[in-house]
């Protein structure tokens, strides 16, 4: 990310005196509790960040689920990892929980619940599943989780519930002690988050010894990225760019999108990037707080953190997560690392 401009050090609560004064829409207002705007203005303020997972609200999930339904159409050079690689270790994880009567599934970053269609039904033709948990940042995402999974499953328990697994750890009243839960966190998620190790620790904190973390990443090095934007630093980080255009109140001619590798946090990125100094003025909430900007300062929208596989097993182990399995897809672009509470 780009160095913070020395002017932008200083108390972010003044305005300065030019014509580019941006103010969020209603939209923005209607989507994001206060407390979530708090945390968005404290990031943008301190880091130079607005939070991806803030993307997947409101209409930010209609693009998520468009982006991902594309991804589940296989054809010639491409297929879905995660249902690949679901469906690589079934026998694997069918294993670990043999000697359990019934599983229950705890889906973290649920989204539209597409990648665990067809693993959830093996299970259920093997009668091994008992509830089926969606949890998410968004609630428009969880609207099309509880909508897709009970019209393909109607006869499988169905909850769902708003979590952030980056700031907490999963709530006791969703979990089940008396048989075994099965976390997953797919959708290369891990890799977009800022604190993964933090996350990490609140998947161990709300996890039972016989629990198991099933996780999905790209493997690779980071900073050998070739500079073609593709997947999700393509599509998803465009729309985002021109959704909080939109939201927060930025010309498009006083900005642009650039994507590049992050030496700071090891990490591709698509940065916001003005032309123009700006305040955003956030004082329609009540909160009466502005970011002021300066003209070629840098605001990451999107970011995604490839995993090297010792690094990975450190991270974990930092959360007191033993790795016990993995496995990569045929690209050996992906890996699914399946994982237990580390033993003392």
């Amino acid at each position: 990310m780009a160095e913070k401009n020395p002017n932008s050090l200083q108390n972010q609560s003044y305005s300065i005196n030019n014509k580019h004064i941006a103010k969020p829409s209603s939209e923005f207002y209607a989507v994001f509790s206060q407390q979530e705007i708090i945390n968005l203005i404290e990031a943008l303020k301190i880091r130079r960040e607005i939070p991806l997972k803030y993307s997947y609200k409101g209409a930010g999930a209609n693009i998520w689920d468009n982006f991902y339904r594309k991804l589940i159409v296989p054809n010639w050079y491409r297929s879905n990892v995660e249902i690949n690689l679901l469906k690589d270790n079934f026998e694997y994880l069918n294993g670990k929980t043999e000697n359990c009567y019934k599983v229950n599934i705890i889906d973290v970053g649920a989204g539209n619940s597409y990648p665990v269609k067809e693993y959830i039904r093996k299970l259920d033709k093997l009668g091994k599943i008992n509830r089926y948990t969606a949890l998410d940042i968004s609630e428009e995402l969880l609207n099309l989780s509880k909508r897709n999974f009970t019209k393909w499953f109607p006869f499988i328990k169905y909850t769902n519930s708003y979590i952030d697994i980056e700031n907490n750890p999963i709530p006791e009243y969703l979990l089940h002690q008396d048989s075994i839960n099965i976390f997953l966190h797919l959708g290369v998620t891990i890799g977009n988050l800022l604190h993964r190790v933090k996350a990490l620790k609140n998947f161990k904190q709300s996890m039972g010894k016989n629990d198991l973390l099933v996780l999905t990443n790209e493997i690779g090095n980071n900073s050998e990225w070739d500079g073609i934007a593709r997947g999700g630093c393509y599509y998803h980080a465009e729309q985002i760019y021109q959704r909080i255009n939109k939201n927060i109140g930025i010309q498009h001619q006083d900005c642009e999108l650039i994507r590049k590798y992050d030496e700071k946090t090891d990490s591709v990125v698509a940065n916001l990037k003005f032309t123009s100094d700006y305040t955003i003025d956030f004082s329609d909430t009540g909160i009466n707080q502005k970011v002021v900007i300066c003209k070629d300062e840098e605001i990451t929208i999107w970011r995604h953190h490839k995993h090297q596989l010792p690094e990975l097993i450190q991270e974990l182990e930092q959360a007191g997560l033993q790795l016990i399995h993995h496995s990569t897809n045929k690209y050996q672009s992906h890996i699914m690392a399946i994982c237990k509470i580390k033993c003392n």
